[in-house]
């Protein structure tokens, strides 16, 4: 499909949505016309007599009944705000070279430049109209107004507004591209981008896109709001008459959206079309690094309330790993001399403090300032400021479930530690998944996992085998501290404040992040953050794995001199002479699910680690 022929496509598909509102207007006016035509006839005296004068009046009220129904749902259609991205905005001053570079491209292809451009914390890009009154961007963001710095608010919640609409879409470019593209490849990749404002300049395509989009939002509105009965029948029927237009023009709207996109594809053949193709392997790789990044790195920083300040150059330092250790990458590196498109923008490093504190707020839900409980953290600092923490604190959980299962009675017969049995130390803990379980009363138990994990190793029915061999009766005593550990989890979660400035310290392992829980439960576009939670809730098997690592961390940093450390693709890691201790999870599990201690304790004395040593909580 040609430029020429794709673009027709959108516009017959244009004029087919258009055709759905006008028959929607005429069948409005319908009620009104007839009851035109029946005061006409009363008036020449030609439609009188018999049941004429009662049907003039049922008429004229239905008309008026009907036209003032058409009149709610064209204002609520008119009036709801269309669904908008959250982005950074950035000024022309603070990216001259960027904007320079979208200009010539569109220029090149022979359609208008983009309004405005935007960052937005994922991996794609995209043109998004924001005509609407409603939708009307904040303020671009300058080299002052960047989100979290120096004491401004954040951009993408500044107050001040545009006088005026933008003609032509914003481009939207994601974060990531910036950072690990260099300028060549940038330009190949937003080419079919840029190449679709041709179309979206037509007036057809632009009147049909503003329609589908009213009535998108106008369901939106119906769905959310629910006030007295009368306003939310009223609501209803608007939601009502919204889905079945939406219906009607779905597939029109569809093959519009098509025939752009073919149209824009074709015309942007002409530029750089080979280097796309190379640059397209470097939108897979920078996907592939951003999601590592924010669910090994960046998660576990949100969840005790700090926020990594740089994440978009952490996806290059990711990505640089990834290529010294995987042979398949080894060819990215030589791309590193090259000009990177972040040096396209005047202050890189504030814009991408902007872009993290937005992706803190979308995969998170953090608040949107910093707070004495939500700061930034630098990458230098993040082994001290984060690993050690997250470490500790959980320790600290799991020392507290053990109290809690002592006081109550739960633990059973244990190895006690002969100088202070209720000592931190990491004997306790894997005394307690070794030793037997025997004589537990079934009424001192704690709480049910939150997450009842399927394994029926840490799951075990014991209908199926009353005479637990010796392999099972350790993964018994661990599902009493998973159960312990996710019963405590759950009542922190429950004890955070709604809408606080930030998540308390003994809030790091909560499982509710796939929920929508956080730090802050404010709103965002009338919707509960965050928008796109990045994990499930963590099993009790997953639960009570992370915090007996982080025992087993927090002893060897203690008594072996062990440091925290950061790996770009794994997260937090546990270095011993400046190596990265990677065989330690597997004996972790081993203990868990078996019980059998010699794996970790084989691994302890090789590196030194004293188990009966009491650790530092926080």
């Amino acid at each position: 499909m040609g430029v020429e022929a794709g673009a027709q496509v959108a516009r017959s598909r244009a004029l087919a949505v258009l055709r759905v509102r006008s028959r929607a207007l005429a069948i409005a006016l319908l009620p009104a016309a007839v009851a035109v035509v029946l005061l006409a006839g009363g008036s020449t005296d030609h439609l009188v007599g018999g049941g004429w004068h009662l049907a003039r009046w049922i008429t004229c009220v239905v008309a008026l009944v009907v036209l003032l129904a058409a009149t709610v749902v064209a204002l609520v259609v008119a009036r709801a705000r269309p669904a908008m991205s959250p982005t950074v905005p950035i000024a022309e001053e603070s990216a001259l070279d960027l904007y320079h570079l979208v200009r010539d491209l569109a220029e090149r292809l022979g359609v208008p430049a983009p309004s405005a451009i935007a960052l937005t914390p994922d991996c794609d890009s995209w043109l998004e109209d924001r005509t609407h009154p409603a939708n009307a961007p904040p303020a671009p963001v300058g080299r002052d107004e960047i989100s979290g710095v120096r004491g401004m608010r954040p951009a993408y919640q500044a107050q001040r507004r545009r006088t005026t609409a933008p003609a032509s879409p914003v481009l939207v470019i994601g974060s990531p591209f910036l950072w690990w593209m260099r300028v060549a490849e940038l330009r190949a990749v937003l080419a079919p981008v840029v190449a679709g404002t041709g179309p979206s300049a037509h007036p057809d395509i632009a009147a049909a896109r503003r329609f589908v989009r009213g009535l998108d939002a106008a369901v939106a509105v119906a769905a959310a709001h629910r006030r007295d009965p009368v306003s939310r029948a009223a609501l209803a029927g608007v939601g009502w008459v919204a889905r079945v237009l939406l219906r009607s023009c779905r597939v029109h709207a569809s093959e519009m959206e098509r025939g752009v996109a073919a149209a824009a594809a074709e015309r942007a053949q002409a530029v750089d079309y080979g280097l796309r193709i190379v640059a397209q392997e470097q939108v897979g790789l920078a996907y592939a690094g951003w999601d590592r990044l924010l669910t090994r790195v960046a998660l576990p920083a949100w969840r005790m309330g700090r926020w990594p300040a740089r994440l978009d150059a952490g996806v290059v330092a990711a990505l640089t790993e990834l290529s010294r250790r995987d042979r398949l990458a080894e060819g990215f590196t030589s791309r590193l001399g090259e000009r990177p498109a972040c040096d396209l923008l005047e202050e890189p490093g504030l814009i991408d403090e902007a872009a993290s504190l937005l992706a803190a707020r979308l995969f998170h839900g953090g608040p949107a300032e910093p707070g004495p409980d939500w700061a930034p953290v630098d990458w230098q600092e993040y082994p001290d400021e984060v690993v050690d923490r997250k470490w500790r604190t959980d320790a600290a959980r799991l020392h507290r479930v053990l109290d809690a299962l002592d006081a109550r009675g739960a633990l059973g017969t244990t190895t006690p530690n002969p100088q202070d049995p209720d000592a931190p130390t990491l004997s306790r803990v894997m005394n307690h998944l070794t030793t037997p379980q025997t004589d537990v009363d079934p009424t001192l138990n704690p709480d049910p996992p939150l997450n009842p994990d399927p394994d029926p190793t840490l799951n075990p029915d014991p209908d199926e085998d009353p005479d637990l061999d010796d392999e099972r009766v350790g993964s018994e005593r661990g599902v009493t501290l998973a159960a312990g550990l996710s019963a405590e989890v759950a009542r922190e979660e429950a004890a955070a404040p709604a809408g606080g400035q930030g998540t308390p310290a003994g809030l790091t392992a909560g499982q509710g992040q796939g929920q929508g829980q956080g730090p802050d439960t404010a709103l965002w576009d009338d919707g509960i953050l965050p928008l796109f939670p990045l994990q499930p809730p963590r099993t009790g098997r997953e639960l009570l794995a992370d915090h007996v690592t982080a025992m087993v961390c927090c002893a060897a940093m203690d008594t072996a001199g062990a440091t925290p450390g950061l790996d770009w693709l794994d997260g937090p890691s546990l270095l011993l002479n400046g190596e990265r201790a990677a065989d330690l999870g597997p004996k972790v599990l081993t203990l868990i699910e078996t019980g059998d201690p010699a794996p970790l304790e084989a691994w302890l004395r090789t590196t030194g680690v004293r188990p009966e040593k009491p650790v530092r909580l926080v």
